[in-house]
């Protein structure tokens, strides 16, 4: 899939993933080939090779001074900006899968730590050429975008919704699927880009247009004034948690 969506000009210069790709060698060194970088998640029991030796990623860490780590944002959640700490270690390129070492390939462990539950999460990070650490944030929070994106079309157009056993009719599914979804999302934003949002209200949501789309087409009595206020009722109270989240983060 990597390698058809560089074939049709698709542009990007990294891969990201979960640990199922991440523990994937064979996948790993196939993306140094196109000459894309990588961050991929990988296990906390998942022994990588080092200047002292092999050591558990999770152990590497916890070697780790206090202050090698460095507060940055992963990008706006739904309770806010996403901040970890992130802290990085370097690999040794020449015990690592097939790797062939440049003078600029960067290899380097990432490691992201969430502060109020001191959750870790560990990624196998590599560039083809020297970035900073605040580029990996980036790549690593586009990927908590990107699955949040399935997620909202699993529930909101049935992507995951397939009962199929051949690539040809996955293919069909997840194309349709995507479609809807792309056109649910256009549509709000134009919305959002286009009408105010009254005060007391949160933003018009992709969920929230799906509903009034269904009560819309599948409810013909139902008058545009009636969907409208009841949309604005079902609005008002997520606005007031958001506030109430918010301030107390600001007082935090």
């Amino acid at each position: 899939m990597i390698t058809a969506a560089l074939k049709a000009g698709v542009a990007t210069s990294w891969v990201a993933g979960d640990e199922v790709y991440g523990a994937d060698p064979k996948l790993r060194a196939a993306i140094r080939k196109t000459g894309l970088g990588y961050v991929l998640q990988v296990a906390a029991n998942r022994r990588i090779p080092t200047s002292i030796g092999l050591i558990r990623v999770d152990d590497l860490a916890a070697r780790l001074p206090a202050r090698a780590g460095q507060k940055a944002s992963a990008g706006a959640g739904s309770k806010g900006q996403r901040i970890y700490s992130w802290a990085w270690a370097s690999i040794d390129a020449e015990n690592l899968d097939d790797e062939t070492p440049t003078i600029t390939a960067q290899h380097h462990l990432l490691i992201r730590r969430n502060d109020k539950t001191a959750e870790l999460a560990y990624h196998h990070r590599y560039s083809p050429t020297r970035v900073p650490l605040m580029a990996l944030v980036k790549v690593a929070g586009q990927r908590c975008r990107i699955e949040e994106s399935f997620q909202a079309a699993k529930g909101l157009t049935g992507l995951d919704q397939h009962q199929v056993r051949r690539w040809t009719s996955w293919h069909r599914l997840t194309t349709l699927a995507m479609l809807a979804h792309a056109f649910l999302a256009f549509t709000t934003a134009d919305e959002r880009d286009h009408t105010s949002t009254p005060t007391g209200l949160i933003e018009l949501t992709m969920n929230e247009f799906r509903r009034l789309l269904d009560a819309l087409l599948l409810t013909p009595k139902t008058t545009i004034d009636r969907l409208i206020s009841w949309s604005a009722r079902r609005r008002h109270h997520p606005q007031r948690a958001h506030e109430c989240h918010y301030r107390r983060r600001e007082h935090q």
